[in-house]
C-alpha cells in the first residue's frame, strides 16, 4: 500500500520505464529488498501487529521471507526487476485453499525470532487485525504486500507487475477464481490505483473492532472481470 525507496533503484536507469522490466517469482536471495517493500506495504499494520521498531519488523520479514512456507515466504511473492535484477515492486498471492498452515507457521516464526513472551502479545493483536483483514475464502486468492520502490511510483511499474501476474498465474490458470485485496481507507492513492486495475469495493461486513486503531480501517476490493 505504501512505497519505499531503494538505493539500487536510484542508480538504475533500466527501471525507468515499465517496458524495461522483467517479472518473475521471488527468490530467497531477494529477502533484503523484498522485506523492506513488504514492510512498506503495511507500515501501520505491521507496527500494530508486531509492536516493534521499524528495523526489527523489517528484520523479521527478511527472516520469514527465506522460509519455504507461510504467508511471508518468497514462494508466495512475485517481483518486478530491472535488467540487472534489482527488485522494484512486489506482491504476494494467498490461495484460500492452501493457507490452513499459515497461522501455526507464523506463530512458530515469531517464537523463533522474538521469543515466546513477545509472541503471545503479537498473536493476540494478530487476531484483532484479522477481524479487519480476514483470510481469503477457499474460493478466493488474496493479493497482498503490494509495494513499489518510491523512485518508481507513478511509472506503471506495479500495474505492469500486476497485469503480468494476472495473466500468468491467475486468470490464465483459473479464469473464474475471485481475486481480492485490502486497502486502508486513508490510502486514496492505492485505492484509486486498484480501481484503475479493475477492482471494486465490497460491502463492509462489520464495524471496525474497538480494539483496532481507527487508522487501520480498511476495505476489501474484488477484481471485476472485463468482458
Amino acid at each position: 500500500m505504501y512505497a519505499v525507496e531503494s538505493e539500487r533503484a536510484r542508480t538504475s536507469k533500466q527501471g525507468q520505464e515499465a517496458g524495461a522490466l522483467q517479472f518473475r517469482p521471488a527468490r530467497a536471495e531477494d529477502a533484503e529488498a523484498c522485506a523492506r517493500l513488504i514492510f512498506a506495504s503495511g507500515v501501520r499494520e505491521f507496527g500494530f501487529f508486531l509492536g516493534e521498531p521499524d528495523h526489527r519488523c523489517i528484520e523479521f520479514l527478511q527472516f520469514a521471507f527465506t522460509s519455504k512456507h507461510g504467508r511471508f515466504s518468497y514462494r508466495r511473492h512475485r517481483v518486478a526487476v530491472t535488467g540487472d535484477d534489482n527488485v522494484l515492486a512486489v506482491l504476494a498471492m494467498h490461495d484460500g485453499r492452501t493457507i490452513w498452515f499459515d497461522d501455526p507457521h507464523v506463530a512458530l516464526m515469531l517464537m523463533v525470532f522474538f521469543g515466546v513472551r513477545s509472541t503471545v502479545g503479537m498473536l493476540l493483536r494478530g487476531l484483532v487485525l484479522e477481524s479487519e483483514l480476514p483470510a481469503p475464502k477457499s474460493s478466493q486468492t488474496l493479493i497482498a504486500h503490494c509495494a513499489t520502490d518510491e523512485q518508481m511510483r507513478g511509472m506503471g511499474v506495479f500495474s505492469a507487475l500486476f497485469t503480468s501476474v494476472l495473466r500468468a498465474d491467475l486468470i490464465h490458470v483459473e479464469p473464474d477464481r475471485q481475486i481480492v485485496l485490502d486497502v486502508l481507507v486513508s490510502n486514496r492513492r492505492a485505492y484509486d490505483l486498484y480501481q484503475r486495475l479493475g477492482f471494486v469495493e465490497l460491502p463492509r461486513r462489520a464495524p471496525i473492532s474497538r480494539r483496532l486503531p481507527q487508522e487501520l480501517e480498511s476495505v476489501r476490493m474484488q477484481l471485476m472481470r472485463r468482458a
